[in-house]
């Protein structure tokens, strides 16, 4: 290796430290250090921690004379669209997954770090009766998606999905996914690639030494996903599949309708090139993003970017003007993939900045842990790109059937394991409920009708009564039998079941097999 090019590299990037441990590294150590510094454009990162400065500085400056609501022209709500027009979308959907024109894009770049494991968030087991993994219940959705494409329009088609990785969490990914035999999807079309890192900086600008022969890196957020696709040959492999729409979601939402057809359905006859599905927030003070636009540029605005006075602005209807809250589900056609993916575009999205406690070495190689943050990780966020449509969507869904997150270890108020449990069962049980089917006690007695408490909670009240009788009924549906509830009448109508309830299917004659109770 040639080390004085190294600290040329080095030297011109400001980065000297970088090699300061150098010659009390192996043979090994200084291949890895080495390494790392080739494949890292150390000028370019520290153009990036100026800009994150910048937007450090800009932190606190609140946005609302800027803010603009959504006109009304680009949105659409699955709660105030007839059944009709439903279906419509639907079958626009459907029929574009039929010709293999849809893809689905996994962001599962992020450890199971708050979750308290050590292994990627979608090999996690919430404790379904079935002991379904998150990237399991995915697949199995989108498998079905695909049978239902096919039955109607009678071709095969496929669904490919694509998995945004890191270096953390990618060789445990591939390892779990040809373990299980890719869940049934065919491997060709399932396709995992890696995000890029970007180097942690000290409040100095200068690049954090993880260990003598390592920089501290992470991932450049999941807005690194745009310079990924272009750099990772993900934008080629799009356009000669000849895929037209791409669905992007995060791996931890256990309710996520992958390629949703209602979703495509509604962008397609919108003539959207990128949209976004949000539910309502229905509270000012909900730390939750907000799709709005802000001098007439689309874009997610974080709650603390704007005043309380703002938060509280309410429409003519008593809704809140700015209540599009950002799930991290989104729509973008190839053909806006390729104009965001151009490098002027790429480079126009701003890093987000977080100051965070990062362990390093000090001068003397000792290896220390902050107890107060020390330096400073950037993203960028999937959702800047919003900036760059001009024919936008807004398709607005109801949380209890489309959004229940996996963030927190047990023992956290919100998003844990068993909140995620629950709101599946919770609309597994909707389902039975729908197509027809009760559940009842052992004894024989009836367990309370939920529809009308569903109701409540879908017009904007908390949905607490509701959630606490749901919590009883113990129910799963494989998404192999149902993908939304559809198909149910012919297998619950008119029957009773006795939790735990388990609707799976037969993987040799693809019936449908009922366990209930704990026996089949």
């Amino acid at each position: 290796m040639d080390v004085s090019a190294l600290r040329q590299k080095c030297e011109a990037a400001g980065q000297t430290h970088l090699l300061q441990f150098w010659d009390g590294l192996n043979e090994t150590e200084q291949a890895a250090l080495a390494a790392e510094i080739e494949h890292t454009d150390l000028a370019e990162a520290h153009d990036f921690f100026l800009s994150a400065q910048e937007t450090m500085a800009e932190a606190d400056e609140k946005i609302d004379e800027h803010l603009e609501p959504l006109e009304s022209a680009v949105c659409g709500s699955v709660a105030r669209t007839s059944p009709e027009q439903l279906t419509k979308y639907w079958d626009l959907g459907l029929s574009a997954v039929s010709k293999s024109e849809v893809a689905v894009l996994l962001l599962a770049g992020g450890q199971g770090t708050r979750l308290g494991v050590a292994y990627p968030k979608g090999m996690y087991d919430v404790g379904l009766p079935s002991g379904r993994t998150l990237y399991q219940i995915q697949a199995e959705r989108i498998l079905k998606l695909q049978r239902l494409a096919e039955a109607a329009h009678g071709k095969q088609c496929s669904i490919p999905w694509y998995i945004m990785t890191s270096e953390h969490t990618k060789e445990a990914t591939e390892k779990f996914f040809s373990s299980h035999n890719h869940f049934g999807l065919s491997q060709e079309n399932v396709m995992l690639f890696e995000q890029s890192l970007l180097p942690c900086f000290d409040f100095d600008g200068k690049i954090i030494l993880e260990t003598k022969s390592k920089m501290a890196l992470a991932p450049a957020g999941n807005g690194g996903l745009y310079k990924a696709l272009r750099d990772r040959g993900v934008l080629e492999d799009l356009s000669k599949r000849g895929i037209k729409s791409v669905h992007v979601y995060c791996v931890d939402n256990i309710l996520v309708k992958m390629a949703d057809p209602v979703f495509i359905g509604f962008c397609l006859s919108k003539g959207a090139e990128c949209g976004a599905k949000v539910v309502e927030k229905t509270m000012p003070k909900e730390a939750v993003g907000v799709v709005c636009k802000v001098s007439n540029k689309y874009q997610v605005v974080e709650y603390s970017e704007i005043t309380l006075r703002t938060a509280e602005k309410r429409a003519h209807d008593g809704r809140l003007l700015f209540n599009a809250g950002n799930i991290c589900n989104h729509f973008f056609t190839t053909d806006f993939l390729h104009k965001v993916c151009l490098k002027e575009n790429e480079s126009l999205l701003k890093h987000h900045v977080a100051k965070k406690k990062i362990p390093f070495v000090d001068s003397d190689g000792q290896q220390q842990k902050p107890t107060t943050p020390n330096g400073i990780k950037m993203e960028k966020f999937v959702f800047d790109v919003f900036q760059f449509a001009q024919n936008f969507g807004v398709w607005e869904v109801l949380r209890e059937d489309e959004f229940s997150p996996l963030k927190n270890a047990e023992g956290q108020p919100k998003d844990t394991p068993t909140v995620c449990r629950h709101a599946l069962m919770s609309l597994h049980h909707r389902y039975i409920l729908a197509a027809g089917g009760r559940f009842t006690h052992s004894d024989g007695s009836p367990y309370p009708d939920i529809q009308s408490n569903n109701n409540i909670s879908q017009n904007g009240s908390n949905g607490q009564q509701s959630h606490e009788e749901e919590e009883t009924i113990v129910c799963e549906i494989s998404p192999l039998v149902s993908y939304s509830g559809e198909g149910l009448e012919e297998i619950v109508k008119g029957k009773s079941f006795t939790p735990p309830t388990v609707i799976d299917l037969d993987p040799t004659t693809l019936g449908t097999v009922i366990s209930q109770n704990g026996s089949n």
